[in-house]
């Protein structure tokens, strides 16, 4: 008996890609890879990248997939990329509430270093080996900087803080404190504290490019690993996450999945298709 093929082009589904899509070595899994082009290929579906990635850095990521549509949500949602035009087509740079946090938290923690990923550079505050090492993932020209008026403000899109942990939770805590809100604030890891612009995430950006796409908000779905997630598997209608992801984020989600080295996207997609 022949199987009736399903039609998927009202949907958008959208992957974190370390420790989701990659397996905890980094590399695509090939079933992952497979599910991927059965969803778009010969059942019409849309699917994204989403990362806190700048374009570049995303660009390896994005191409392994080898699908037609190249839209990808970077830089933690601030921003909506295209690899066929190679150009943004959506962006969400800080606002001067953000800016201007930043600015007091730089004079009120001396020691602590920050770089800015702008639309061209990546402008590092106060280098340190930590710094440069994160910032050259960036893929972008780096330009350092002791001197806060000195940085170029024009688009910035995310700021990153790094530094010890017992550090980091000091700024964290003291950043949180002048916020209007949370949601534009994050750990990406224990070394690492992100910023982007207040209601920006992968989530909204996710939701954004359903819109750009004409997808219906209910028709979207999302698979991610770890908190930086959060936000983005909150705003769809069907979220998903890895067998690994800590218990919080299982809560949250409606399906979950098996380990992400054992190809929990392709788990996410045969679901969907399997439900249409």
């Amino acid at each position: 008996m022949t199987e009736t093929k399903k039609d998927m082009s009202d949907w958008l589904v959208a992957s974190d890609i370390d420790g989701t899509i990659n397996n905890k070595a980094r590399k695509l899994v090939k079933r992952n890879y497979d599910a991927v082009h059965k969803f778009v290929d010969e059942c019409g579906g849309n699917f994204t990248l989403a990362s806190g990635r700048s374009p570049d850095s995303m660009r390896k990521h994005f191409k392994r997939l080898d699908i037609a549509d190249g839209k990808a949500i970077v830089i933690n949602g601030a921003g909506i990329y295209d690899f066929a035009e190679e150009k943004m087509i959506w962006t969400s740079p800080l606002n001067e509430h953000c800016i201007d946090m930043i600015r007091k938290t730089a004079k009120k923690y001396p020691t602590i270093s920050f770089q800015v990923i702008s639309k061209d550079y990546v402008y590092i505050f106060r280098p340190t080996v930590s710094s440069r090492i994160l910032a050259v993932n960036a893929r972008l020209p780096i330009k350092y900087f002791y001197s806060f008026d000195a940085i170029p403000k024009e688009d910035w899109y995310k700021v990153i803080f790094t530094g010890l942990p017992p550090a980091l939770k000091l700024v964290s805590k003291y950043i949180e404190s002048m916020s209007n809100t949370t949601e534009n604030l994050m750990f990406s890891s224990d070394w690492s504290y992100e910023i982007v612009n207040e209601d920006t995430n992968k989530g909204k950006a996710v939701l954004k490019l359903a819109e750009i796409l004409g997808v219906d908000k209910s028709k979207t779905a999302a698979i991610g690993d770890y908190f930086n997630d959060y936000e983005m598997l909150k705003e769809v209608a069907f979220p998903a996450c890895c067998g690994q992801a800590p218990k919080e984020m299982k809560k949250l989600a409606k399906l979950v999945t098996c380990h992400c080295n054992n190809g929990a996207v392709a788990d996410l997609l045969e679901y969907l298709i399997k439900s249409k």
